[in-house]
């Protein structure tokens, strides 16, 4: 059984392709512009069987186009790895093209085995400097930039997805060593610059918690193209998702 937060199956936004991407519940981080504030703790979800996945994937078919595409997203999908692993191995079966979607915060045996049957990770980088992740996270970003390392090392295909945030991760300095951890890593198919934006600030507010970056100002897209602009410099394939 896996604990699932909701399911879309017919998502065209974010990611690559049309698919149905499912969201588990819970995660480790506490990042100050989460999307989904309700998926952190384990208060709620829907608990779903590997047989419901996969009805649900093959009544979806119709969907897609030339692939078959599932996401698995979250908040971090990979706390459930081990419930996981044997429906994406029935997914493979059936031609399915797998796609992660993670912070990568933990890292185990289960993990491991999963990526074997993943076509595709997705990893958020939050912040390049370890202190300024902690304090967008509430957590350090070793495990993270070490997971990008161990992808390359197993030849995976991977893109990067990074919030640009004003005052937080937008300026040159950050930048700049963003694109000099990333320049070497052969298998990173794209970076994705996400402009922070505050479309899901209500979640907070209807769940009592207080927004602590009220006064921040989401990014015009001159801050946008200057970000990308330093990327560039060493990074193929550097896109702006509007």
């Amino acid at each position: 059984m896996i604990k699932v937060h909701s399911i879309e199956t017919f998502w065209t936004h974010e990611w690559p392709w049309i698919r149905v991407v499912v969201f588990m519940q819970w995660c480790l981080m506490k990042c100050l512009y989460c999307h989904n504030p309700d998926t952190i703790k384990l208060s709620w979800w829907e608990e779903m069987t590997k047989q419901d996945i996969i009805s649900l994937a093959q009544k979806s078919k119709s969907y897609f186009w030339t692939k078959w595409w599932l996401t698995f997203s979250g908040w971090e999908c990979l706390l459930q790895a081990k419930e996981l692993l044997p429906i994406f191995k029935e997914l493979k079966k059936l031609k399915y093209n797998v796609i992660i979607d993670t912070n990568w915060h933990i890292f185990n045996e289960d993990v491991e085995e999963l990526l074997k049957y993943t076509d595709l990770v997705l990893l958020d980088i939050k912040h390049i400097n370890e202190e300024q992740h902690k304090k967008l996270t509430w957590v350090g970003n070793e495990n993270v930039l070490n997971f990008a390392k161990y992808l390359e090392k197993i030849n995976k295909p991977f893109w990067v997805r990074h919030v640009l945030l004003p005052w937080y991760t937008d300026d040159e300095k950050h930048l700049n060593d963003l694109w000099d951890f990333l320049k070497d890593f052969k298998n990173m198919q794209r970076l994705e610059i996400l402009p922070y934006h505050t479309l899901w600030v209500y979640k907070w507010k209807e769940l009592w918690l207080k927004y602590m970056l009220d006064e921040v100002i989401p990014p015009n897209m001159e801050a946008c193209l200057k970000a990308k602009n330093i990327l560039e410099k060493h990074i193929k394939n550097v896109f702006i998702r509007r």
